[in-house]
């Protein structure tokens, strides 16, 4: 986890410690989290980015107690596990982790609202489709057998009739959002916003 620590430590002191007790919505996640630069104008100030790039889902496991526990959100969106899947992991090892993520949730935030966003179909990791979609449906499964948690369904709007990703929402590099993607996950996150911004 050392490749990632410069980065923690500069959210640790730009923004975990800089909260100042106001329980805010947390976005935590990759980089299709840290790269969402215009988040609090697409939904509303005081939404705090907790994203670090290339991450995992089991890096962000390792780091939920510095940079989301300290914070005490109230409310937590998760981005992650197309980067494990890229390493390649099977979707039942990633589960893994978002298992013991979830379990960290539960135990140090109590029952605050939990929201995984699905894994995106990008044009980059086209040829881990299917492990992609198994994850999806895995952690899908895991959410709606809990009690507080829900399920952003991203990746179906990201598909073409073909069933290939759909390069119009990505950058050249045919993996990270580019703002027509992320315009599109602003209107997918609307019918959750009293999810995200609950009181």
């Amino acid at each position: 986890m050392q490749w990632y620590e410069a980065e923690v430590r500069e959210l640790e002191r730009t923004k975990v410690c800089c909260v100042n007790g106001n329980r805010p919505p947390v976005f935590y996640g990759s980089s299709s989290i840290r790269l969402w630069e215009t988040l609090a104008q697409d939904f509303e100030p005081g939404v705090v980015n907790l994203g670090f790039g290339g991450s995992t889902l089991e890096a962000c496991d390792y780091f939920f107690p510095r940079l989301v526990a300290p914070v005490h959100p109230r409310s937590l969106l998760l981005y992650a596990g197309d980067n494990d899947l890229a390493d390649g992991r099977e979707a039942e090892q990633v589960l893994a982790s978002f298992d013991s993520l979830a379990n960290k949730v539960a135990t140090s935030l109590g029952a605050i609202s939990f929201g995984f966003v699905s894994v995106k179909p990008s044009p980059a990791r086209y040829s881990i489709l299917n492990r992609i979609r198994r994850f999806n449906d895995l952690v899908r499964g895991a959410i709606e057998s809990g009690p507080s948690g829900y399920y952003v369904d991203v990746f179906s709007a990201m598909i073409d009739p073909e069933g290939k990703p759909r390069a119009e929402f990505f950058l050249e590099d045919g993996l990270h959002l580019n703002r027509e993607g992320y315009h599109l996950w602003g209107r997918l996150l609307k019918p959750y916003r009293n999810q995200i911004f609950i009181n």
